[in-house]
């Protein structure tokens, strides 16, 4: 069958897109990787051009040493650092930032040449311009949460922190779903009414994800990981003590550790008994092969991450396997949305 000329026009566009996601995902797990390991407050300045080059000799290393020793993570945490201790955690964020500003180029310069060539519609535009915004947005935030680390506590606010972590999810959802758009445009037909409970639960899976994506959010702000290495008992009890502390109840939610995990527990649990029963509910339906496979990299990938969470907690929290958890969660959140964006469109109605 021939591929349609809307379809072939939009392709390089398509790829491009999944470029920016894929570079996207690299930014997500080593800022994870950041994080766990206690480097991401080391750059104490934010200089977006100038701070492109790392210290280049004795002298530079010494000068932004001093200026990190002035932090309270210094002070506080690592008052015994050296120099050479200072370097194995400033690199790891200066390549986070790094990789950050490649992102933008990545983003800019095939934007530049598809508008040269006009190569994008009005429509289409306008979704670039709004990512492009959102992108300048993330930037910003990302060091207005570094900034409540640099004050009197040394560690970041676990709203910022969630809030910087959610956003990258939404930017890189949201490029995502574009391509999704582009490889696969709404052009094969209405869908069949006996498709329509599939569909909407399909949108119900990826807003799951994304609700325990920044329940995460807060288990990681707080180092709540750290409390409770048992499972799936949380000391010794289904509902565990201290849950609701904290007065008023509300900010039991978000500043309270042991709440914290629970609630994380339970939306992790939530999505192991319903991603399952989808899976089930689509097998009996006629859908086109790449909608099937979907579906079967939809439960792999969620089998995989519930091992890789229950590992991360079990083994107190360890850099490796608590950053492969943190990428799970975008592979399994990018196998969701593409079968909400599938099953949204005509496609649901094809034969297998």
């Amino acid at each position: 069958m021939a591929i349609p000329e809307t379809r072939t026009h939009h392709r390089p566009i398509a790829i491009w897109l999944l470029i920016c996601c894929a570079t996207l995902a690299g930014m997500v797990v080593l800022g994870g990787a950041t994080r766990l390991t206690g480097s991401g407050l080391s750059m104490v300045e934010w200089k977006p051009v100038t701070g492109v080059l790392p210290p280049l000799n004795q002298d530079d290393w010494e000068e932004v040493f001093e200026l990190y020793q002035q932090s309270p993570e210094f002070q506080l945490v690592n008052l015994n650092m050296d120099l050479e201790g200072f370097k194995g955690i400033f690199y790891l964020e200066y390549f986070h930032r790094l990789l950050g500003r490649l992102i933008g180029l990545i983003v800019m310069l095939p934007l530049i040449y598809f508008v040269v060539r006009r190569k994008i519609d009005r429509t289409l535009a306008l979704k670039l311009g709004i990512m492009v915004v959102l992108g300048g947005l993330q930037g910003v935030l990302g060091w207005y949460m570094v900034q409540s680390g640099l004050a009197d506590v040394p560690h970041v606010s676990q709203y910022r922190l969630t809030a910087h972590l959610g956003l990258a999810f939404l930017i890189y959802g949201y490029i995502l779903w574009i391509a999704f758009d582009l490889l696969w445009p709404n052009s094969a037909g209405k869908p069949g009414t006996d498709h329509r409970g599939l569909r909407r639960f399909s949108v119900l899976i990826p807003c799951l994800v994304f609700v325990t994506v920044l329940s995460g959010g807060f288990v990681a702000g707080l180092k709540a990981g750290l409390i409770h290495n048992t499972f799936p008992l949380m000391g010794g009890r289904v509902v565990p003590e201290g849950l609701l502390y904290l007065d008023p109840a509300w900010r039991n939610v978000f500043e309270n550790p042991v709440t914290v995990q629970f609630n994380h527990r339970i939306l992790a649990t939530l999505l192991f008994a319903l991603v399952p029963v989808f899976w089930l509910h689509a097998r009996r339906h006629a859908l086109p092969r790449r909608i099937r496979i979907g579906f079967h990299l939809l439960l792999a990938i969620l089998l995989i991450q519930v091992v890789l969470g229950i590992s991360t907690l079990l083994l107190r929290v360890p850099v490796s396997i608590a950053t492969i958890h943190q990428g799970g969660a975008l592979a399994l959140f990018s196998a969701a949305l593409f079968l909400a964006n599938q099953l949204g469109k005509g496609v649901a109605g094809e034969p297998g």
